[in-house]
């Protein structure tokens, strides 16, 4: 089994934004309907991997019928570093949010929370400066998302300078959108997460399942809101995989070669002790090399998986081996838990967490 590496020359969610609002006509892999709308509503549905979309067609009959097909996420698959690139147009190399958990001047950052082991890290590690790209390429976009995250860290380091509109309810999040085309916006993005959070918590099975049926009423009623010269375009920041149980427990000549974890279950980063990255690649690739692509980070960067360019900052953040996992496993790490335990999970390069829909529609 290869890696789905990112095609971050063609189709790709990093390609979105330069694509959208960039100067010249829109790329030839965006869908259809995209082409010639005057007004674009691009909707995040975080955790919605074409594989499973595939599988479940038959709870979604409104998105089944828009045009359009599979593209790449970026690496690591996770909601931090493929918002970032979505917002941004920057690859993962360029933009430096690589994963849900990065190192940042010794201490371990969760990019989501903004947090680290000595708490809220806003005013240490500064969002605008850990990752100072602007979104939407400078210009003032309207975001229509939670309420509740607007003054979060994560929002300040991948929306700075957007103009946020929050909603509480879904369908607070329709009414949002409508308001903001019938004033005349030429572009809207939006997103919702409820599709990621159910598959963390109960798996692909019957929520998951009752999950993908809401969402596709959600579509069905955006698209019905949109004047006829507008277009929905439905995306995802990646897919997930059924892991369960199914943890692995750093083998101990792992752990001897190893002073710190970053990342997360699907894509764990090793930071070697003092001079040991050799031992610890070694040792790696001898006891997991069975369930996971190990790689040094050196290769991963020749390999193009953040991008043909990464910066001084992205790679400092980086570990020295990382596990990236083929298997429906996840690697454990002690201090990477949450209130419970997380059943269909992402990040690695597998099918299922890299490819996702580019799907678009026009109303009417």
């Amino acid at each position: 089994m290869s890696p789905v590496v990112p095609d971050y020359s063609g189709p790709c969610v990093s390609g979105l934004i330069p694509g959208l609002l960039g100067p010249g006509p829109l790329p030839g892999w965006f869908p259809a309907p995209m082409q010639g709308a005057r007004q674009q509503v691009l909707l995040i549905v975080d955790g919605l991997g074409w594989r499973q979309l595939e599988a479940n067609r038959d709870l979604m009959p409104t998105l089944s019928a828009f045009d359009g097909a599979s593209i790449t996420t970026v690496a690591p698959s996770t909601t931090a570093t493929a918002l970032t690139s979505i917002a941004t147009g920057l690859t993962p190399g360029e933009h430096g949010v690589v994963g849900y958990r990065m190192v940042v001047h010794g201490e371990v950052l969760n990019t989501l929370r903004w947090s680290t082991a000595a708490g809220d890290a806003r005013r240490r590690l500064v969002p605008a400066v850990v990752q100072p790209a602007p979104p939407f390429l400078g210009m003032r976009s309207p975001v229509v998302a939670k309420v509740e995250t607007e003054y979060s860290g994560f929002t300040a380091a991948h929306l700075a300078g957007a103009r946020y509109v929050g909603w509480r309810t879904p369908s607070s999040l329709v009414v949002e959108v409508r308001q903001l085309v019938r004033a005349g916006e030429t572009f809207v993005l939006a997103y919702y997460d409820g599709v990621d959070k159910v598959a963390h918590e109960h798996g692909l099975g019957e929520h998951y399942r009752a999950e993908l049926a809401f969402v596709d009423r959600l579509v069905g009623d955006l698209l019905q809101e949109l004047p006829a010269d507008a277009c929905l375009a439905v995306i995802a920041d990646h897919g997930q995989v059924d892991v369960g149980e199914r943890l692995v427990f750093p083998h101990p000549d792992v752990l001897a070669q190893c002073g710190l974890q970053s990342g997360e279950g699907r894509f764990r980063w090793l930071h070697a002790r003092g001079g040991r990255q050799g031992e610890l690649l070694a040792a790696a690739r001898a006891h997991h090399g069975d369930v996971a692509w190990v790689v040094s980070r050196d290769e991963l960067i020749d390999a193009g998986w953040l991008g043909p360019h990464v910066t001084a900052p992205a790679r400092s953040r980086l570990g020295d081996v990382a596990l990236v996992p083929f298997a429906p496993v996840a690697f454990h790490d002690p201090e990477d838990s949450g209130p419970f335990t997380l059943v269909a999970r992402h990040g690695s390069l597998t099918e299922a967490e890299m490819l996702v829909p580019l799907l678009a529609a026009r109303a009417g």
